[in-house]
């Protein structure tokens, strides 16, 4: 079969391997689509090789086929459609106080052990979500982004008719906008990427750039001065950490979906003055999961136009 291995140095090789039978307690899939990760762009830049075992085959936003059950494996059939859950909790101890999906031993399949960017890949089980016969493969490749979102906006705790704004327009955060309307919010996007604002108004959101408007007095006219009762930190600047604390209204919750990599300032006494709420969200949880294969089968979201290139 082929695998494409990333071998360190901005470098990427197409080989040939023997297909491995999954062992006890593994699924082997055929793989369908794998999309790109902003992690896996991080890879191939070398900003992770300290993590990632080189060489070794990346990538984990995927759909595919089951192709073949090991031994004690049940509930799952060959030629059942699946995406995979690619987080290894079997490390879980309880202080981690059930929480298995930030467990102190986290391991992530993909980075930390082989992952989907070849035609047949064997997974724990456990990883795997079902899917309808009708689901597009296509669309699929999107549910783990997607449930990223889904996670974020879930912890936000928002409903229908509060005001959500979005810090940053890249694809995490055109999803997480996606899952706020379809939950019933006002969604405001700023980005300062003209092509990102244009793909963010092609999608129908309210999308504008903090260098050309006043973001605070843009939210305060959209919703009569109470400005946003959720924002979602999704560009990962300080400009963005200088504007949320700003645009969130009295007791606004803030999520912080963006990862930074070092200490950042925050004006606190914002939080003090508005009693506002910094909630913190990483990958994503079963539930989680299951609402983004919800609504990729579904498919009433603009999901199609997220897609930019497919190579087969």
């Amino acid at each position: 079969m082929k695998a494409t291995v990333y071998e360190g140095n901005k470098t990427f090789k197409v080989i040939d391997k023997e297909i491995e039978q999954p062992k006890t307690g593994e699924v082997q899939i055929k793989v369908a689509y794998v999309g790109v990760c902003g992690t896996d762009v991080h890879i191939y830049h070398g900003m992770m090789d300290k993590r990632v075992n080189i060489p070794e085959t990346i990538g984990h936003e995927m759909s595919g086929v089951i192709e073949a059950v090991g031994e004690g494996v049940s509930g799952f059939s060959v030629g059942e459609k699946v995406v995979v859950r690619p987080l290894d909790d079997r490390k879980v101890k309880a202080s981690d106080k059930g929480f298995n999906h930030i467990c102190e031993e986290l391991k992530f399949i993909g980075i930390d052990s082989p992952g989907a960017m070849q035609q047949y890949w064997n997974v724990p089980a456990f990883t795997l979500h079902k899917l309808k016969e009708n689901t597009d493969l296509k669309l699929a490749a999107l549910i783990e982004p997607l449930s990223v979102a889904a996670h974020d906006v879930r912890l936000s705790g928002l409903v229908k008719g509060e005001t959500a704004v979005v810090l940053g327009g890249g694809p995490i955060g055109l999803l997480v906008a996606m899952v706020a309307k379809e939950a019933g919010a006002q969604v405001i996007i700023s980005e300062v990427n003209p092509k990102r604002i244009e793909k963010a108004k092609s999608l129908g959101f309210d999308a504008v750039s903090p260098i050309d408007v006043d973001l605070v007095d843009y939210v305060s006219g959209k919703t009569e001065g109470r400005k946003a009762d959720v924002v979602f930190e999704v560009a990962g600047v300080q400009p963005a950490l200088d504007v949320m604390c700003e645009v969130a209204g009295i007791r606004g919750r803030i999520v912080m979906v963006a990862i930074h990599g070092v200490k950042k300032e925050v004006d606190l006494f914002k939080f003090f003055w508005k009693e506002l709420k910094l909630i913190g969200a990483r990958v994503y949880e079963k539930e989680d999961y299951e609402k983004a294969i919800t609504l990729i089968t579904a498919n009433e979201l603009p999901f199609e136009d997220m897609i930019t290139d497919v190579q087969l």
